[in-house]
């Protein structure tokens, strides 16, 4: 174990609530190093679903026992037979772990169980499983992706639903205890017939440690694999948080993976929109930079295969990876709090640099508490890094940059590793006309200028009309707003206003928001600026708010 990680290390396993302390000499220690530095993994949803193209669980109609309400998609019926029709003659083990190596990716989770209750295992607990006599497959598809990870050195890891709206006793008052020996059997399956599980990832966000009987379960579970690392999707905190379908904010102190589709949908489905590479790239670098790891989620098809498309996305990550893999490997996030500008890993002497767009030439940063010895770009080229009243100053050559992410190498005369972190002081004053839960701090409006992603600024439940307004303390011309709405397609109707006297004049009107809304217009130069928001279906949330010179 390296040294610096060590005392970090420790208290994180300390600090975890699971069943055990996760000391230095617990097989847990060396495995959450391990699978921190892996820093990226292949997430699989996949079951009879695929058949239809809907989500997997949630587009079965019927009540879900205190669950977001009644499905709609499929009927009951219908869903719940898809597995007699399921028949995917073109699964192939072996190639999806090697889908997942070209990827770069090191560990591998698949949901052996979602919330429908159907089991892509062969369970011994009910009849409703992949092996069923009326399965026209009959394979069990957890053994045979177990044993393509093992052959091939890949961490394996199991989803499983604690949620079952097909079990009649699941959250039944008077017939839950019945359910939960039900899930205990089936853990104890999953953690017995298949191997080395590296990971176990609940997904029963929503109640409570007792309502899934969580510390019998987790106890169990350590007893059968002592290394085993759990999520926290359980009612215990465990050994990792999993923020979804958003990067985590910077964390350091606990580790984290955010788990994010590579389209819109967990299943598959049909022409579903597919992120760019330099989507998926920036999104990765983020969750690294942010000390987090990225579980990528794939669905595959009706017939077994990853779709065509999704796998030449995974390996140009891969190649990119191939090259720039020391930058995100085996490294620590920070020193600098990732925003959407850059991001920055470290590791030893080294801090990795990872630059998305240059909105300033040099680029600059917060200085660092150690001399910069050299800088170049990683892979060969030059760049110039300079120390100067508390700044950090960044140059490189236009025609030498990356579109989707240039990486400057900082050899430093002494440890990244024990630098604090760095945030970004925001160079305005933000007010609003309303605060989630009255002024809540972790929402208030400087979080939507503070140039990172994993805040934002939060109204009230109902509030349909509200505004944000900034005081950059001086007079300052701005030609272009990028807004990211951090909970999207709430705002209807809204003005970006600047003030004049008393007044406050509109430069333009728009009809929503979105997650990357980005508008230029004629330059304004005023001291105070205002996102007016004048309709919304929900008290709107906003991640980012940059007023930018051009």
């Amino acid at each position: 174990m390296k040294q610096y990680l060590r005392p970090l290390l420790i208290s994180l396993c300390l600090l975890a609530a699971g069943v055990g302390a996760c000391g230095a000499e617990s097989p847990r220690g060396p495995a959450l190093e391990s699978w921190r530095g892996d820093r990226f993994g292949l997430f699989i949803h996949w079951g009879p679903v695929s058949l239809k193209g809907t989500e997997i669980g949630w587009s079965r109609a019927g009540e879900r026992r205190g669950y977001r309400g009644p499905g709609t998609q499929v009927p009951v019926k219908v869903y719940d037979n898809l597995y007699k029709e399921f028949n995917p003659v073109q699964f192939d083990a072996r190639e999806w772990v090697a889908i997942a190596q070209a990827a770069g990716m090191k560990y591998l989770v698949f949901t052996s169980r979602h919330h429908d209750g159907f089991s892509m295992f062969d369970t011994q607990a009910d009849d409703y499983k992949i092996t069923s006599s009326l399965s026209p497959f009959r394979r069990d598809v957890v053994k045979e992706l177990a044993e393509a990870c093992h052959a091939a050195g890949l961490k394996f890891g199991l989803y499983y639903s604690q949620p079952n709206w097909h079990h009649p006793d699941a959250f039944v008052p008077e017939r839950h205890a019945r359910y939960l020996a039900y899930l205990k059997t089936q853990v104890r399956e999953l953690l017995t017939n298949y191997g080395r599980v590296d990971i176990l990832w609940f997904d029963g966000l929503g109640k409570t440690a007792a309502d899934y009987g969580a510390d019998d379960v987790n106890r169990m579970a350590r007893e059968l694999q002592p290394h085993l690392l759990i999520n926290n999707r359980n009612g215990l905190p465990e050994d990792f948080d999993t923020p979804e379908q958003r990067v985590g904010k910077y964390q350091d102190n606990r580790p984290w993976e955010s788990c994010i589709t590579i389209c819109r949908q967990w299943a598959w489905k049909p022409d579903d929109a597919m992120k760019s590479l330099k989507e998926c790239l920036q999104t990765l670098v983020l969750c690294a930079g942010g000390d987090g790891n990225l579980l990528f989620n794939v669905g595959p098809m009706p017939d077994g295969r990853i779709e065509p498309r999704q796998v030449e996305r995974l390996k140009e990550m891969g190649a990119w990876l191939a090259k720039n893999g020391e930058s995100i490997y085996a490294t620590r996030g920070g020193p600098w709090h990732p925003t959407r500008t850059a991001a920055s890993t470290r590791k030893g002497n080294t801090v990795y640099l990872h630059v998305f767009r240059w909105e300033k030439d040099p680029l600059e940063l917060p200085d660092l508490p150690r001399t910069v010895k050299l800088a170049a770009l990683l892979g060969g080229g030059r760049a110039t890094v300079r120390q100067q009243d508390g700044k950090l100053t960044v140059t490189v050559a236009a025609a030498a940059r990356d579109a989707i992410d240039t990486i400057v190498k900082i050899e430093l005369a002494g440890s990244a590793m024990d630098i604090p972190a760095i945030g970004f002081t925001s160079p305005v004053k933000a007010t609003a006309s309303n605060v989630y839960h009255t002024n809540m701090a972790d929402h208030g409006p400087q979080q939507a200028f503070d140039h990172d992603p994993s805040t934002r600024w939060a109204t009230d439940s109902g509030t349909k009309q509200a505004w944000i307004a900034s005081d950059m303390e001086k007079p300052t011309t701005v030609a272009r707003v990028r807004l990211n709405e951090a909970v999207a397609e709430r705002v209807k109707k809204f003005e970006l206003q600047y003030r004049v006297g008393d007044a406050w004049k509109t430069i333009f009107a728009g009809d929503k928001i979105g997650r990357a809304f980005n508008r230029t217009f004629p330059p304004v130069t005023a001291r105070e600026y205002r996102l007016n928001i004048l309709e919304a279906t929900d008290g709107p949330t906003i991640a980012e708010i940059e007023l930018l010179e051009q």
